[in-house]
């Protein structure tokens, strides 16, 4: 058995806000052990560094242009998300796992592509999806006649984005709008892969709460949250933890 096999791809993977990135930084506070036991995966990215990220920590960044040329090398794959350029190395991330453990935090778009690319046949993966809703929700709101279930998560997603960036930037431009409100539209579209995973971890606290770190230790559904990442990694299901059918979202109409 080659050492790719042995090590394991974590996939942490959620619309944009959902509360995926804080996450990561409460294992690394609260858990470091298990946080340095994960190597970071590291992708490419188009669009401008927000405030507090670092090139080549958070994401390597490189105009559109420089993104674009990736796709004539066949280790690369070059995916749009939500109206960015995103990079992902395969040669780089099959390398990572000859070494150690290997996570990716990010969109969904790209942990598909984790799961799915024969470049990655036999890699051992744990792959999580991170949600703003729970699957009891999702079941009482689809009977619910006077609601729409995508315009619903479109506006919940909203409020928290334009939360988190109001917090980074102060006043939002027309361009902070359009990004926000392509992000949030995008959203819906992103739970109707929440089944491909092999576990969803529903949050309410999203990037923009204060529950993950106005206070010692995150409170509320983030502690909710870092608990049962943690025991999904030590190899436990924690109650949770759920798994959506595939017709959950699927039958619901943008």
């Amino acid at each position: 058995m080659s050492d790719k096999q042995n090590n394991r791809l974590v996939i942490l993977a959620g619309p944009s806000c959902v509360g995926k990135s804080p996450l990561a930084r409460a294992l690394a506070r609260f858990y470091p052990g298990l946080y340095r036991s994960l190597h970071p995966l590291v992708l490419y990215n188009s669009r401008d560094a927000r405030p507090a990220e670092k090139d080549g920590i958070d994401y390597h960044f490189r105009t559109r242009r420089q993104i674009e040329d990736l796709r004539n090398k066949d280790h690369f794959v070059v995916i749009d998300v939500r109206g960015d350029l995103q990079a992902l190395d395969l040669e780089e991330l099959l390398q990572s796992l000859t070494i150690g453990n290997v996570f990716f935090e990010g969109n969904p778009f790209v942990g598909r592509i984790l799961q799915t690319h024969d470049a990655l046949a036999g890699v051992n993966r744990l792959s999580i999806f991170m949600s703003p809703l729970s699957r009891d929700e999702i079941l009482f709101l689809k009977e619910e006649k006077n609601i729409s279930l995508p315009g619903l998560i479109t506006d919940v997603m909203r409020r928290k984005l334009l939360r988190r960036t109001r917090k980074q930037k102060g006043e939002l431009s027309i361009k902070d709008l359009e990004n926000i409100e392509r992000r949030a539209s995008s959203a819906f579209g992103e739970l109707q892969e929440a089944h491909h995973f092999q576990y969803v971890i529903p949050n309410h606290d999203g990037e923009d709460s204060e529950n993950w770190d106005a206070f010692y230790h995150p409170l509320g559904d983030a502690r909710m949250a870092l608990t049962a990442f943690t025991d999904l990694l030590n190899g436990e299901v924690p109650p949770a933890a759920e798994t959506w059918e595939e017709n959950l979202l699927l039958n619901e109409l943008f």
